[in-house]
């Protein structure tokens, strides 16, 4: 039976606007009381979020009528494939490329090489954030197939993500934190959740609440100690870079 493609849009609309109407009421105290912008810059800030309610809209409806059940339905279908180690690729390039189409990631990225002033390139953090979040979604994929427990993985990982922030810059740490959660945003907790779920609940053995959840908290994991990581990397190349000068200087 096809699943009609704006079933439950009202209910969609009604939870968007519910969520954007704090933020607007509380625009409108500072724009009133504080800000006082112009009327040019407030058209664009309210054509804005004109455009934003309508996005987040569209999307969740794509989420429900979409997303969901393909996921599941992909799922179901790999976990019945024979080769069962071919989904540890397939999980490593739909991590990547998951990352690529996060809207929040975007967003990121640019704010990030906008405050350092071009110093970390947004083509450099995407390709860190996409690598880290790649590994970290083959990784679920082995404990999904193995039936490994969760703790095995987040345990050492939070203690090598902690271990690195005592070497990393504080910019990276900062910048590496907040990739974790833009990291589990609406392309991962949608699409490759509802694709776990699904294998789990056709690979035998598996429990889809047991063994189908948790990819997220790895996934959030994997772009914090990548990005530390990358800060690692900077941090030599500075020191690298300060050791020629020095030398050219001397001599």
């Amino acid at each position: 039976m096809m699943i009609p493609i704006f079933e439950g849009f009202g209910d969609v609309l009604y939870e968007v606007a519910l969520a954007l109407l704090p933020i607007i009421i509380f625009f409108l105290f500072f724009q009133f009381f504080v800000l006082k912008l112009p009327f040019g810059k407030l058209k664009d800030i309210f054509i804005g979020m004109f455009l934003t309610f309508w996005g987040l809209a569209f999307f969740l409806q794509g989420v429900h009528v979409g997303f969901l059940p393909i996921g599941t339905a992909m799922g179901e279908a790999l976990g019945q494939i024979p080769y069962k180690w071919i989904l540890i690729p397939i999980g490593f390039v739909l991590g990547f490329v998951a990352v690529f189409a996060e809207p929040a990631v975007t967003v990121l990225i640019q704010q990030v090489e906008k405050a350092s002033g071009g110093y970390i390139p947004q083509k450099i953090l995407l390709y860190t954030l996409s690598i880290g979040v790649a590994v970290s979604v083959a990784l679920a994929m082995v404990r999904l197939l193995l039936g490994i427990p969760i703790w095995y993985f987040i345990i050492p990982g939070y203690i090598i993500a902690l271990s690195l922030t005592f070497f990393s810059s504080k910019s990276f740490t900062a910048i590496a934190f907040d990739s974790g959660g833009v990291a589990t945003g609406p392309m991962t907790a949608t699409f490759i959740v509802a694709l776990f779920i699904g294998m789990a609940s056709v690979l035998e053995g598996r429990d889809p609440l047991l063994d189908g959840f948790g990819m997220v908290a790895m996934v959030a994991l994997a772009p914090i100690i990548s990005v530390l990581t990358l800060g690692l990397i900077y941090g030599r190349k500075e020191k690298e870079n300060d050791r020629e000068f020095r030398q050219e200087h001397d001599g």
